[in-house]
């Protein structure tokens, strides 16, 4: 994540849209790093990718009419900075492909998650 010495905070997403009450809150957080100058990034894996296909953030939201949308958090992350990353094997467990995805998400390996994870300040699961 951070090759300058810089703090850095991972935050793992493993939720989808079976609990769209877990959704926004990894986003938000990870928003609220970045402004903190603190390098921010958000993995998804297992029922995370679902949360990033084309359509999804759109219809993804609080109960009732208050509130934002899912879409909302992902910009105001994206906007500070926070990184996306997605796991590949996730994406055939949830039958989606890289191109079903928003924009601004990059694939990585477990290799690659790893290698963050040990070298980030903290790793938060959500």
């Amino acid at each position: 994540m951070s090759d300058n010495g810089q703090e850095a905070v991972l935050y793992v997403m493993t939720h989808g849209l079976e609990s769209p009450e877990r959704c926004a809150t990894p986003f938000f957080l990870a928003a609220s790093a970045a402004a903190m100058d603190v390098d921010a990034g958000i993995y998804f894996t297992m029922n995370g990718p679902q949360l990033l296909k084309q359509g999804n953030p759109e219809k993804i939201g609080p109960k009732g009419e208050q509130g934002q949308k899912l879409r909302y958090f992902i910009d105001q992350a994206v906007d500070c900075g926070v990184k996306l990353y997605i796991c590949q094997p996730s994406l055939d467990l949830n039958d989606l492909k890289y191109e079903d995805l928003i924009e601004g998400v990059e694939m990585i390996g477990g290799a690659a998650f790893n290698d963050m994870a040990m070298e980030a300040s903290a790793v938060i699961s959500f």
